[in-house]
C-alpha cells in the first residue's frame, strides 16, 4: 500500500514511523526484482516537451476540443514523477510532475500499452519517475490528458513522498531536504524561479549600462572590504592561512585602478557571524564600482534598478510589492534622509546640537539599553542608536546619507563636513537591501583609517579590518574617483518574494548536522 492510498477516518494520510519503514523496505523488494530483471535505473529515455508546454499549447478547450485532438496527427514525449494515481481494472489516471513544475494527467488502457506494461505499473508506487509517449485528449470533465501509448519506470523512488494532504511543512525539515520541498511545495519552487529571474535582471541591467562582470578570488591573505568577522582556512602545501572573503570590495577597486572603469561581480560572501531570519554564513551580494561617477550617481542607478526588476517580475503591478502584509510602493522617488535627521525623529529628546555630542549620545544609548564600549566616538555612539531604533521603522524605500567617517573606513570624506562620508544605505520593510558610497582614493587618508582599524583590532575589535599594504600601493598608482555599492541578493529576494526569512530563499541553508 503507497502512502497515497493510507487514509484516517478525516481522509488525510496517517504514516507512522513504522509505516514509513515497511514502505521502503517494500520498495527496496521491488528494487531487487528490477534488479533481477536488468530493468533498473535505464538511461535511454529522453522527452521532447514538458507539461508546461503542453498545458500552454493546449488551454484553449474552445480550439483544442476533443475532435481538434484526435484530429492531430502529433505523438509527445515527456518525463516526470507520479504525483498521484486512480488505479481501475483496465484502465486508470495518473498525474506526473515534471521539470516544469505542472502536473499533467495520463490515461492509461491497458490494451493500448506495450504487453505486460499495464501490469507492471501497478506495482509502482508515488514518487517513482517514469517516462511516457502519447497523444493529447480531453477526458469527460475537460481535463487535458497524455493517452498513452508507451510507458517505463525510469527511477525507483525508495522513500515515500510526504502524507499527500499535508505535505512537507516541518520548518527544519523543509530546510534539510530541500530536494523534497521542491517536490511537494510548488510555491518554494517559484521562490527560486523568481530568485533567478531577479539575478538575470541585474545582469541585464548592468550589462546594457556597459559594465563588464568579473571574477575576483574567494580566498584572501588578507580579509578587508568589509567590518566583519572572517572564516579562517589554511592551504597544505603552502602553509598559509587564508581567508574567506567578506566582500570583493578591494580587488574589484583594483580592477578600477587598472582601467577597468565599470565592473561588478554577484558574488559569494563568508562571515562568522550569527544566524537568524536575516543572516546567514555565507550569502550572495551584488557589488559594482563606477568610475568618475559620486554616490548621488548611485542612488539614482539604484532606484532604476530597483524599479526595472519590479517591473519584470511577473504579478507586481504598479511598482508595488506586497511584503508580509505592508504594501511597499516602489515607484517614484525614494524618500531621503540623514542619519541624524533619522535619529531626531525617534528621538525626540535629543536636539540637532546633540547629534555629535558624546555625553548626550551616551546618555541616549544607557537610557535604551545599549551596550557601548568606552573608547567609541560620536559616530558610532549614533549609529547604535540608529539601529536600536530606527532602522525597522523605514518600512518604505528610503535613502539614509550622511554617515559618520568613523563606521565609514572606505568612504571619501563629504567636502563640506569631513566628519561625514559621501555614502548611503538604502532601508526597506526594515533592513537594508544596499550600501554605497563615493570610494576613498587618497591612499594617505586610507593608510590612515586602515592603522585606526588595526588599533581597534588590538583592542579586542574582531570584526575590524586589517592592513592592506597591497591594496595601499594600487591606490598609489592613482584610482580615478569612484563610486561603489553592495545590494544584498538574498534580502531583495527575501522581499521580492514575500518571504519572511533569508532561509526561504536559499536552496540550502546553514542548519546544525543531524543528530546521528
Amino acid at each position: 500500500m503507497d502512502v497515497s492510498d493510507k487514509k484516517d477516518s478525516g481522509g488525510q494520510d496517517t504514516v507512522t514511523v513504522d509505516d514509513e519503514n515497511r514502505l521502503i523496505a517494500e520498495r527496496r523488494a521491488k528494487l531487487n526484482d528490477l534488479r533481477a530483471a536488468g530493468a533498473a535505473y535505464p538511461n535511454d529515455w529522453q522527452p521532447d516537451t514538458e507539461a508546461a508546454a503542453l498545458l500552454f499549447r493546449f488551454a484553449d478547450e474552445d480550439t483544442w476540443s476533443q475532435e481538434a485532438l484526435e484530429r492531430l496527427d502529433e505523438t509527445f514525449r515527456l518525463a516526470g514523477r507520479i504525483m498521484s494515481r486512480r488505479i481501475m481494472g483496465k484502465a486508470s489516471f495518473v498525474h506526473i510532475q515534471d521539470g516544469s513544475g505542472e502536473k499533467i494527467q495520463l490515461y492509461l488502457r491497458r490494451d493500448d500499452l506495450p504487453e505486460g506494461v499495464y501490469q507492471a505499473f501497478k506495482q509502482w508506487d508515488i514518487g517513482d519517475l517514469v517516462g511516457v509517449s502519447g497523444r493529447m485528449m480531453r477526458t469527460r470533465t475537460g481535463e487535458l490528458s497524455v493517452h498513452a501509448d508507451d510507458l517505463c519506470l525510469l527511477t525507483k523512488s525508495l522513500r515515500p513522498l510526504p502524507e499527500k494532504w499535508h505535505g512537507l511543512t516541518d520548518q527544519e525539515t523543509r530546510y534539510r531536504q530541500r530536494y523534497v520541498d521542491l517536490i511537494v511545495n510548488p510555491q518554494v519552487r517559484e521562490t527560486f524561479v523568481r530568485r533567478s529571474r531577479i539575478v538575470r535582471a541585474i545582469r541585464d541591467f548592468l550589462d546594457q549600462r556597459g559594465f563588464l562582470e568579473v571574477e575576483t578570488p574567494m580566498m584572501h591573505h588578507i580579509p578587508g572590504g568589509a567590518t566583519a568577522r572572517p572564516f579562517i582556512t589554511h592551504h597544505n602545501a603552502l602553509d598559509l592561512d587564508l581567508y574567506l572573503r567578506v566582500a570583493p570590495e578591494l580587488h574589484l577597486k583594483r580592477l578600477v585602478v587598472g582601467g577597468l572603469d565599470k565592473v561588478y561581480e554577484i558574488n559569494r560572501n563568508f562571515r562568522n557571524e550569527g544566524v537568524s531570519t536575516r543572516h546567514n554564513p555565507e550569502f550572495t551580494m551584488l557589488e559594482f564600482y563606477w568610475a568618475y561617477a559620486d554616490y548621488n550617481q548611485l542612488i539614482r542607478l539604484t532606484e532604476d534598478m530597483l524599479q526595472e526588476i519590479v517591473t519584470l517580475m511577473p504579478g507586481l503591478k504598479d511598482g508595488r510589492v506586497e511584503y508580509q502584509g505592508e504594501e511597499i510602493d516602489f515607484g517614484g522617488t525614494f524618500r531621503r534622509l540623514s542619519v541624524a535627521e533619522a535619529v531626531a525623529e525617534h528621538y525626540p529628546d535629543l536636539a540637532e546640537a546633540d547629534m555629535r555630542d558624546v555625553g548626550q549620545l551616551r546618555a541616549a544609548c544607557d537610557k535604551d539599553g545599549i551596550h557601548v564600549e568606552p573608547a567609541w566616538g560620536w559616530g558610532r555612539l549614533l549609529m547604535e542608536l540608529f539601529e536600536h531604533r530606527v532602522e525597522d521603522q523605514l518600512i518604505q524605500p528610503t535613502f539614509v546619507t550622511g554617515y559618520p567617517i568613523e563606521v565609514s573606513p572606505l568612504s571619501r570624506r563629504n567636502d563640506d563636513d569631513p566628519e561625514l562620508a559621501d555614502r548611503f544605505e538604502l532601508f526597506v520593510a526594515g533592513r537594508e537591501i544596499a550600501n554605497g558610497f563615493s570610494e576613498l582614493n587618497d591612499p594617505e587618508d586610507q593608510a590612515e583609517r586602515f592603522q585606526a582599524q588595526v588599533a581597534a583590532r588590538d583592542a579586542g575589535d574582531k570584526e575590524a579590518m586589517h592592513f592592506d599594504h597591497d591594496y595601499i600601493r594600487a591606490l598609489e598608482y592613482g584610482m580615478p574617483p569612484a563610486a561603489g555599492e553592495g545590494i544584498g541578493i538574498d534580502r531583495l529576494v527575501m522581499l521580492l518574494t514575500d518571504s519572511p526569512s533569508i532561509r526561504d530563499v536559499l536552496l540550502f541553508p546553514y542548519l546544525r548536522p543531524e543528530a546521528e
